[in-house]
């Protein structure tokens, strides 16, 4: 039976999510042909064969004039031969018989959700900008791209966005990472294999290669492939056609090819490490993605970006005050945009009310400055020394002693705002009264005078012997 897929009702829970769908079913080529023509459709999905023996390939010829989204072959185990036909006439990946709702939802969230939820671009600093009009120019050629930065700079959006800019944004965009795989199995991922090709293959699977045809392939960390396996690669790359393990028979290719690394591949091949010939070959149309530390422009549009992505409960009204922007454009970020994704998110959790402080952020230098500020000077040691061990005074401030300091700086700073005023402190805080007592009763045990400090009679309250255990 022929299944047009569109996403509209019927709730399925895969993986914590709902995701609605609507499954039309026809029972012959016609009908499925006059539904393509009256609507877009998300996905297709088609038998492997038909009762007179029409094979899945042969129907994708008739449906793709008419289709340009993700088409799925319903296959039973054994008719592998007739899937391996349908991924090479351009079909987007297959599901085995019988399958239920959540083989569908899964199927549904890896191949229809992407398309719908594609990353927006954000590019306001100079570098950025020309990088994607670079890219842009380039996706409209089948020039090999190869894609240089750091780790976390994001060169997998970068592969996504020349995908979904080219010809073949219709097509599957496969993205593999060389460094994640061990290699032992690298060679079956990317070429496919056969039934019986080595132990455990007990039945046959495409590669990566098979499975890209007509879109693109995104070779990641493409400086950890062995040599052995760069020369398979190369010879690949050249002829247009890739042989699975265990078979002779030639499968011929329809790929576009990016690569991307956060190694000097020059050096490397100056070392031996990596293949000259495979390097000029990748290499056609270089892009570098530039570090977050020399992209300042971009620093806050992407933090708040991140931040309406990983909002609880679909806040829209929550903010960065000029605090935060400051001491995120300041930051030299090492960890490029994968380490801002990691603070925004950990400022949601430490942020109260519509507002994202600075020191909600905890960046690695407002630890430090915290802890700094803990330890006495030379001149005042002896005055505040207090009878502990000397393994207990040399101990390192830990993150957790941290966050308790930055929490009962908060709620002095939102005292002194409000006069003193519990009520409305709690408010602005978004706790409840009894909890605010509590946390100022806590922070008097830890030899903190709120009344002294909020008069003025002792306002640093940093004193060396507190225990924020």
């Amino acid at each position: 039976m022929f299944h047009p897929y569109h996403p509209v009702q019927e709730q399925v829970l895969v993986e914590g999510e709902a995701v609605g769908y609507q499954l039309t079913q026809t029972s012959s080529m016609a009908d499925c042909l006059h539904l393509l023509s009256l609507q877009q459709w998300d996905l297709l999905l088609l038998p492997t064969c038909l009762v007179d023996g029409t094979e899945a390939a042969d129907l994708m010829k008739l449906v793709q004039p008419r289709y340009q989204g993700a088409i799925v072959v319903l296959s039973e185990l054994q008719h592998a031969a007739q899937v391996t036909r349908a991924l090479q006439q351009g079909a987007t990946d297959y599901l085995l018989i019988p399958f239920g709702h959540m083989h569908l939802g899964q199927l549904v969230q890896r191949l229809v959700q992407p398309q719908q939820k594609k990353l927006p671009i954000v590019a306001e600093s100079h570098q950025s900008k020309q990088m994607f009009q670079l890219a842009q120019r380039v996706a409209q050629t089948d020039a090999s791209v190869l894609i240089n930065g750091e780790s976390g700079t994001g060169k997998e959006v970068l592969a996504r966005f020349i995908h979904e800019s080219s010809p073949r944004s219709a097509g599957p965009f496969v993205a593999i990472n060389c460094a994640a795989i061990p290699e032992t199995m690298i060679e079956s991922i990317l070429f496919g294999h056969t039934k019986g090709a080595f132990t455990g293959a007990t039945s046959a699977q495409p590669g990566k290669l098979e499975v890209a045809n007509g879109g693109t392939l995104l070779l990641d960390e493409i400086g950890e492939l062995p040599l052995t396996l760069q020369t398979k690669l190369l010879r690949v790359l050249q002829e247009r056609e890739v042989e699975r393990l265990g078979s002779h028979q030639k499968i011929k290719l329809d790929i576009r090819v990016l690569a991307a690394t956060n190694r000097d591949l020059e050096q490397a091949v100056a070392e031996g490490r990596f293949r000259a010939d495979l390097y000029y070959r990748l290499n056609v149309f270089p892009l570098h993605c530039a570090t977050l530390k020399e992209r300042k422009d971009d620093i806050v549009p992407l933090a708040s970006y991140l931040m309406m992505r990983y909002m609880p409960n679909a806040q829209t009204t929550i903010e960065f005050t000029p605090e935060a922007q400051d001491a995120l454009r300041h930051y030299d970020w090492p960890g490029n945009v994968r380490e801002l994704e990691n603070v925004i998110q950990r400022a949601l959790v430490m942020s109260r009310g519509c507002l994202i402080r600075a020191e909600d952020l905890m960046l690695p230098t407002q630890l430090a400055n915290k802890e700094s500020a803990l330890s006495p000077s030379p001149e005042t040691c002896s005055a505040l020394v207090s009878p502990r061990k000397p393994s207990e005074r040399l101990s390192k401030p830990s993150l957790q002693k941290s966050r308790k300091l930055a929490e009962f700086d908060t709620i002095i700073e939102t005292l002194r705002r409000f006069n003193g005023h519990r009520s409305k402190t709690a408010e602005e805080l978004g706790v409840s009264t009894r909890a605010l007592r509590y946390k100022i009763q806590t922070m008097r045990e830890q030899g903190l005078d709120i009344d002294q400090i909020l008069t003025g009679q002792n306002s640093d309250f940093t004193v060396a012997n507190t225990n924020y255990s």
